[in-house]
């Protein structure tokens, strides 16, 4: 597409800028990485429809009919003399092509159901009739089928970092994590043990932390009259409305847990062990934010450290950036990309930057940072939990259907209090008024 070439073109250009303060002129780094990231987003969008497109069109070529091939290679072999294992060849492969009559490639399939599923959510297909194409119903409710389904993690794994770089359990039951609370003590000793000198009893202790997954849902809206048109594929309209608020709900119960009816004690805001330094920053220095920031990092044990990345929101990343040292040179290059989808480096460690890590719905100027191992946060799926509701009547009056989401989850932050695993440092500035 020539739009993709425009966008490589146009992010190239943004990189130079960045590397050329000529170039850059008196535009902010913000304003780039906004626009960096909108054209990040947009050529990410541009390459799944061509490949959906793609997948289109091998399907159309696997299902197309072979009998006029097999007609031609018929009318060859009339009049002509063949040997046995020429016709044993030729029986093989009309029995493979009578075997094959009626089957659909699984490509074929999954689009098919993928279709069913939105069609019957959107309220185009009867109940009779979904079930005819392999989706379960009852109660109202749809079973999520195991190819959306997979769909719908694989974008949360992609747009919540927590599933990205947790560790995940795909369980039926319960899961308990062993935590140790006492360690052993070794002893050290010059004389040779007697029974009046035996070596003493030293315990270990542990404790159990258990996944709990619980009920868990989310709503999303669509106009009457989008569903009733019949000129858009109105399956990929209902799964991507679904997978946006499946992510933000899940997203805000694995990162701050503060849902009113929903809390979880676990989650990473609240388990991740708070970083005060001796004195608060002057945030107007540069580099008294740095040493901070060594600090911070430095309070992580080394056997942790050397496994640890940093996970930060825009407000830190706005911080860092624009930290300068006292003759005004930047402390830290924008946009030092890293590899695997990490969002660049800081103090040589990896980062990811993340809209869920702000402090709370309505703060999300505080600077939070939060540094530590990822795979210390555990998260459960119950295999074969995801269903959907069609909510017709609720929203009957403002001409919307609701699509109603629900799957059982639990996502924790486990750790031995002997050793920490995960810190945050919400950063708050010295006061810096004069009486």
């Amino acid at each position: 597409m020539d739009r993709i070439k425009e966008i490589e073109q146009r992010l190239a250009e943004i990189r130079a800028m960045m590397d050329d303060e000529e170039k850059r002129g008196d535009v902010k780094f913000t304003d780039l990485e906004k626009e960096v990231r909108e054209l990040k987003e947009e050529k990410a969008e541009l390459e799944a429809r061509q490949r959906m497109q793609k997948e289109n069109e091998e399907e159309e070529r696997d299902n197309e009919n072979p009998e006029e091939e097999h007609e031609e290679e018929e009318e060859e072999a009339r009049g002509e003399e063949i040997d046995d294992e020429t016709r044993e060849k030729v029986d093989d492969a009309v029995g493979k092509g009578l075997s094959s009559r009626g089957h659909k490639s699984s490509k074929a399939k999954e689009k098919e159901i993928r279709q069913a599923f939105g069609r019957y959510v959107a309220g185009q297909i009867t109940e009779s009739e979904a079930r005819s194409l392999g989706i379960e119903t009852g109660n109202g409710a749809v079973t999520v089928p195991k190819e959306i389904a997979r769909e719908v993690i694989a974008y949360a794994q992609e747009e919540n970092p927590l599933r990205r770089y947790g560790k995940r359990h795909r369980t039926k039951t319960t899961q308990g994590f062993p935590v140790l609370v006492k360690k052993a003590e070794a002893q050290g000793h010059k004389n040779e043990r007697t029974k009046d000198n035996p070596m003493p009893d030293t315990s270990i202790e542990f404790d159990e932390i258990e996944l709990e997954p619980s009920e868990f849902d989310a709503l999303a809206t669509v106009t009457k009259k989008l569903l009733k048109r019949s000129d858009i594929a109105i399956e990929d309209i209902v799964i991507e409305e679904l997978k946006k608020a499946y992510v933000r709900k899940e997203a805000q119960y694995f990162f701050r847990g503060d849902e009113t009816g929903n809390i979880n004690d676990g989650a990473l805001a609240k388990k991740a062990v708070a970083f005060t330094p001796a004195s608060a920053p002057n945030l107007s220095s540069g580099q008294a934010v740095y040493d901070t920031l060594v600090k911070f990092k430095n309070t992580v044990k080394t056997s942790v450290r050397k496994r640890s990345m940093f996970m930060i929101n825009d407000a830190a990343l706005t911080l860092i950036e624009t930290m300068k040292t006292d003759d005004g040179f930047p402390l830290f290059k924008p946009f030092e990309q890293a590899a695997n989808g990490f969002d660049g480096k800081i103090l040589g460690y990896n980062a990811v930057v993340t809209e869920f890590a702000d402090k709370s719905e309505a703060d999300a100027d505080t600077p939070i940072l939060y540094f530590g191992d990822f795979k210390s946060f555990h998260y459960q799926d119950v295999i074969g939990s995801m269903e959907v509701n069609r909510l017709k009547e609720l929203f009957a009056q403002s001409n919307l259907v609701g699509l109603q989401i629900y799957n059982i989850v639990d996502g924790q932050l486990i750790y031995s209090p002997l050793e920490p695993t995960m810190y945050k440092y919400e950063v708050v500035g010295a006061d810096t008024t004069t009486s």
